[in-house]
């Protein structure tokens, strides 16, 4: 079982040019695509969150449900599902707005125990910024650690939700204890300064940065580095790319049974680079229709 642990939440994706275009409610939210995504392609995924009894609620539990994702884990509230306010730019890159005050995802608490099976737990997006919420996503992720299950990052960094950037950038550096797997694009990395080597020596077994249309990068431990270069597509836009790429890395691993620092380091350069162009090119079918839509296992093919 891999649980994913975050917000799930509603994109107003634009349909037409202008501010004042017509918005299509779609189901989105880091951690949520990545779950939806694990699920399409096959892994036995559980979801961690809290969302609320509204119909926008209803949607997403259906969204998991539809992708066969176990929902055990899921706490409900009366409070409002977070909405985010989608901008599509010409080549397909989508920024964000966020309304979240009072809504129902960041008033998730630590739950006492993770479901039966669990070998990984994977964390990011606004659910580690937003209070209090965050704080108690932070307190599961080191517990997960501290039991030594594989923890996977992807800090999906939304600069209009950080309040104190410092703070955040401080924060983060001290989650790297705990996480095995760290993925981030390269904006973000740029966001939150210092290098992949000093995050590597701060805890983290590898780091994959995604370079978008350029393809993604890993570095291990180990001093190792490999890259592969992007699936060429035409693109629509990139809403849950990134997401996407989380999945179809954890899905890749578990598949080699390497969920475990050891198994990263047992990849080599053959088995990174065929999980690297496995994401790849899930990432690039993602792009390739609107909204977070990520493929299929029959889409990709078996790993």
């Amino acid at each position: 079982m891999i649980v994913v642990a975050g917000e799930a939440l509603i994109d107003l994706v634009p349909h037409g040019p202008g501010a004042l275009a017509d918005l299509k409610p779609a189901l989105g939210g880091g951690p949520y695509n990545t779950a939806v995504a694990l699920g399409r392609l096959g892994s036995p995924t559980a979801f961690c969150s809290r969302t609320s009894h509204d119909a926008f609620g209803e949607a997403l539990l259906d969204g998991l449900r539809r992708a066969g994702v176990e929902l055990s884990g899921v706490q409900r509230g009366p409070e409002p599902t977070t909405l985010a306010v989608a901008t599509v730019g010409s080549g397909g890159s989508a920024s964000y707005s966020f309304y979240v005050d009072g809504t129902a995802d960041r008033l998730f608490t630590t739950p006492a125990a993770l479901p039966a099976g669990t070998r990984a737990v994977s964390f990011g997006t606004c659910s580690l910024v937003l209070e209090p919420g965050a704080s108690a996503y932070e307190e599961l992720m080191r517990a997960a650690a501290a039991q030594g299950l594989f923890t996977a990052l992807d800090p999906n960094i939304r600069a209009g939700l950080i309040p104190d950037a410092d703070a955040y950038r401080a924060r983060f550096r001290g989650w790297l204890p705990s996480v095995t797997l760290l993925k981030l694009s390269e904006e973000d990395a740029e966001w939150l300064g210092g290098t992949p080597r000093e995050w590597l020596a701060a805890g983290p077994s590898a780091v994959v940065l995604t370079r978008g249309g350029d393809g993604l990068t890993v570095l291990t431990r180990d001093g190792a580095e490999y890259s592969v270069p992007g699936e060429k597509v035409e693109v629509v836009d990139t809403i849950g790319a990134g997401d996407t790429v989380n999945a179809a890395l954890l899905h890749g691993l578990s598949a080699q049974d390497a969920l475990s620092a050891r198994g990263l380091a047992a990849l080599g350069p053959d088995g990174w680079q065929r999980l690297l162009r496995f994401a790849a090119r899930a990432a690039a079918i993602t792009c390739s229709r609107a909204g977070a839509e990520p493929p299929f296992a029959n889409e990709l093919g078996a790993f």
